[in-house]
């Protein structure tokens, strides 16, 4: 943040450089225009003297040389409208020089503002590693690059962080959901297998019953058998 001013100071320092060099330019076709203008002032004056002498001399026979005198007035008209434009532009040029000159003294107060961050980059290069006040700038750049492609980067984690924390919570509820669904079909094979004990119970005593009338069936037809062998016998 203490760099920020210099880098716009430079830029403005710059900006100062290139508009001075327009203006030393404006300024070197401004006087390359106003001898030019100065000039045709010239041929024009003497171009009016001219003309004047030749109507003086030509008065006598104005009726002749009335085309040629057309002619001459026409060039004339021209040449007060070339005057004419060439104020014009010579307006402008000043209109502009003027905005120019503004243009360059608010660039040299900023300079002025600025060149405090001069200097203390120059202490940091006595101090630092660095061999130009260029080299501070650029690093100071390449810093600012890498801290704003960190916070992107860092965004970029809390929103692949929050979007893993949402499906992690979906899937959190879709297997409590599951387990919540198991624990009742537990609970429904716990009844069932309830209701089967219960079930057992009575078919276990009819089962003891079936054993007991079987064996006394067993024991009798034994009986029955060493009584007919007894018989046989």
């Amino acid at each position: 943040d203490s760099l920020s001013p210099f880098i716009r100071f430079q830029e403005k320092k710059k900006q100062a450089r290139l508009m001075e060099k327009a203006l030393e330019g404006k300024e070197e076709a401004f006087r390359e225009r106003m001898k030019v203008i100065t000039c045709q002032w010239r041929d024009l004056h003497a171009k009016e003297a001219q003309l004047k002498t030749y109507m003086e001399k030509s008065g006598r026979i104005l009726k002749e040389n009335d085309k040629m005198r057309i002619q001459a007035l026409k060039k004339a008209s021209k040449e007060r409208e070339r005057k004419m434009q060439k104020g014009s532009e010579l307006l402008r040029a000043k209109r502009e020089l003027e905005v120019l000159r503004n243009k360059h003294q608010k660039l040299c107060n900023k300079v002025q503002k600025y060149s405090i961050f001069n200097k203390y980059l120059e202490d940091v290069v006595k101090i630092s590693h660095f061999e130009e006040i260029q080299e501070v700038i650029w690093r100071y750049k390449t810093l600012v690059r890498m801290h704003k492609d960190l916070l992107q980067s860092q965004q970029g984690d809390k929103e692949m962080s929050e979007q893993a924390k949402v499906l992690l919570d979906q899937y959190m509820a879709e297997k409590e959901a599951e387990i919540l669904q198991y624990k009742n079909e537990l609970v429904q094979l716990q009844l069932r297998f309830d209701q089967a004990q219960s079930d057992v119970l009575p078919w276990e005593t009819c089962w003891a019953n079936i054993q007991n009338t079987t064996a006394k069936k067993t024991l009798k037809l034994g009986t029955i058998k060493m009584a007919i062998l007894n018989l046989y016998q």
